[in-house]
């Protein structure tokens, strides 16, 4: 059974949809910056993952199918035939399943630093042990290390300090189920079977999911384009807001 999505849209009602997707442990602000700039010509819908944010977790353990059927589940409630996806990270995973699994539904596809494959599954399953025994505070200061690179977050405080509230305050079962759905996670063999027109945004320092993921998923897609971020860790489409909302506007006019 699918999850019920805490949501939110921006943008003209009758323009077309964009749905974004956040991070682990993120919710649906982390694409503030960018949004102004993709509701000037879309309808854009931001979801908060299963068990992030003000989303339902169903019992039981996920996979990214289940994370992909959710978002169907949730187009489906507003009428939405078709739209394009954008998603970052674990987003980013969860868009690849959902071209995967439900091509019909998509326009275009945006893969924000991610991967075909995020890392080994005893790794995950060993983080989703560490937060259900002491909450996601126990993680939440390394990985927003690996999220920001010093120098922005020495000249932005303010804005790493909200994204540490908005990690420490994500339920502790939900960060974990999630994790143990990444664990599951891996289509490497699978990405020439993407047939819907692909973008992958990579970030030149990103040490959670390095540029050689990125490239191997533009490498695996027919036709997929990779557009490299310079001087920006992983969570891109904050430090380098500006930036991406111009790829992305790009790539969704078609150019």
């Amino acid at each position: 059974m699918p999850a019920t999505l805490h949501h939110r849209f921006d943008g003209p009602e009758n323009a077309p949809v964009i749905v974004l997707g956040s991070p682990l442990g993120a919710d649906g602000r982390v694409w503030d910056a960018v949004v102004p700039a993709l509701a000037a010509t879309h309808r854009v819908l931001r979801f908060d993952t299963r068990g992030h944010g003000g989303s339902e977790l169903p019992p039981g353990s996920p996979t990214m199918s289940d994370l992909a059927a959710d978002v169907v589940a949730l187009a489906d409630r507003y009428g939405v035939e078709r739209f394009a996806y954008a998603g970052i990270s674990l987003a980013g995973a969860l868009g690849l399943t959902l071209a995967l699994d439900a091509p019909e539904r998509l326009d275009r596809l945006v893969v924000c630093c991610s991967g075909a494959k995020l890392g080994e599954p005893p790794a995950w399953h060993e983080r989703a042990a560490l937060v259900r025994r002491d909450g996601v505070q126990a993680v939440a200061e390394t990985v927003l290390g690996r999220w920001f690179t010093p120098e922005y977050a020495a000249r932005e405080p303010g804005v790493v300090a909200e994204t540490l509230a908005m990690l420490q305050a994500c339920p502790a079962e939900g960060y974990a189920s999630v994790c143990d759905a990444i664990a599951t996670f891996d289509v490497r063999a699978r990405l020439a079977a993407v047939t819907v027109p692909t973008l992958v945004v990579a970030a030149e320092r990103d040490p959670s999911t390095p540029v050689a993921l990125s490239e191997e998923v533009a490498a695996g897609i027919p036709g997929a384009r990779l557009v490299l971020v310079h001087d920006a860790a992983h969570l891109v489409i904050v430090e380098k807001a500006d930036e991406v909302a111009e790829i992305l506007v790009d790539f969704l006019s078609g150019s």
